[in-house]
């Protein structure tokens, strides 16, 4: 089986690349590198063992994606390539929805063109937007909420656009995968996320505090109304997310139709708790300096993953030890990412 996996040079979508291969998978990978690296791919061959086709096209180049599948025979579609910095979204919106939306229609144009009718969508679940105490742990069945920036609408719109191309023709088999926070690297410590600038996440900041790129982590709050007082999510390991893909495949052959399903490990770590399980991880304590709370974030997000366990017959097997160990096996190995 042949699967196209747009955004395949970057922090998921090399590890989503592992693991196809591990499968026995043939895979080609198109990214323009924006967020990614040809290192990633390099390692994603030693790590597998195994050869995959690079196409370094941007997702907005038309003519390009069509000679890929011109090309090659394509069975699947992972689309996992697009923007994803929440704060650059505000700043520059038109961008996003040009961006991200576009580049969906362009893969899905191609993908009918060519009579290739599956797809799995890297979504998030920030498409919950803002949901109220009562509905957490986090349901598929809930009603998508009101984002609170442009880079979370275009996921939602994205979701919206599949969710229809099925309706009009049920042939196509899509799995909107919603994310939620993933984190960690792979165990080999040859790919992980290569974090440019400031990090704008909880766990390349306390990498970087930890490798000595940073004096210390800011905790955002510290009286939400949570055990310890600092915020919860759900985090999941990167490479959890990235098997969740091929049972998602086996899905769309086995089954098929429209699958929406939460990708996370249905518990939730605090601030606290992750800094902590760092300093285990990489042996000495991390200085934190307590903030004021971010606009917009709530105490407690994570998921109910019992569709996931029921309807792909996975579940999340790494906790938050195996998260900080790669996170910081990856991070000593190359402190300075892929440069």
């Amino acid at each position: 089986m042949k699967i196209l996996v747009t955004g395949g040079a970057g922090y998921i979508g090399s590890h989503i690349c592992v693991e196809l291969l591990q499968a026995g998978m043939e895979v080609i990978v198109l990214d323009n590198l924006y967020n990614a690296s040809r290192k990633a791919l390099e390692r994603v061959k030693q790590i597998s063992g195994r050869t995959l086709t690079f196409y370094q096209i941007d997702i907005m180049d038309k003519a390009g994606v069509r000679n890929i599948f011109d090309r090659e025979s394509i069975d699947c579609v992972i689309h996992a390539a697009g923007l994803k910095a929440v704060g650059e979204s505000v700043e520059n919106p038109m961008k996003y929805y040009r961006t991200n939306l576009g580049g969906l229609l362009n893969v899905t144009e191609e993908m009918q063109r060519h009579g290739v009718k599956n797809i799995i969508f890297s979504s998030s679940a920030t498409v919950y937007g803002d949901p109220e105490p009562d509905q957490i742990p986090l349901k598929e069945d809930f009603p998508k909420g009101t984002c609170s920036n442009p880079y979370g609408w275009t996921k939602w719109m994205q979701e919206q656009i599949l969710t229809d191309i099925h309706m009009a023709d049920p042939e196509w088999n899509a799995a909107l995968l919603r994310y939620f926070n993933p984190i960690g690297a792979h165990e080999s410590g040859l790919i992980g996320e290569d974090q440019r600038g400031i990090p704008a996440n909880l766990l390349p900041y306390i990498s970087q505090v930890a490798i000595g790129k940073r004096p210390y982590i800011q905790v955002f709050g510290s009286d939400y109304p949570t055990p310890d007082g600092t915020a919860v999510r759900d985090y999941i390991h990167v490479t959890d997310l990235a098997r969740g893909h091929v049972k998602a495949i086996d899905w769309l052959y086995n089954k098929g139709g429209l699958l929406i399903c939460n990708l996370g490990t249905g518990r939730g770590y605090s601030v606290l708790e992750i800094i902590h399980a760092f300093e285990k991880a990489c042996g000495k304590e991390l200085p934190y300096k307590f903030t004021s709370r971010r606009g917009g974030d709530i105490a407690a997000y994570y998921a109910d993953c019992s569709k996931a366990a029921r309807e792909l017959s996975w579940t999340a097997e790494y906790g938050i030890e195996e998260m900080c160990r790669d996170s910081w096996n990856w991070q000593r190995k190359n402190p300075d990412g892929y440069q």
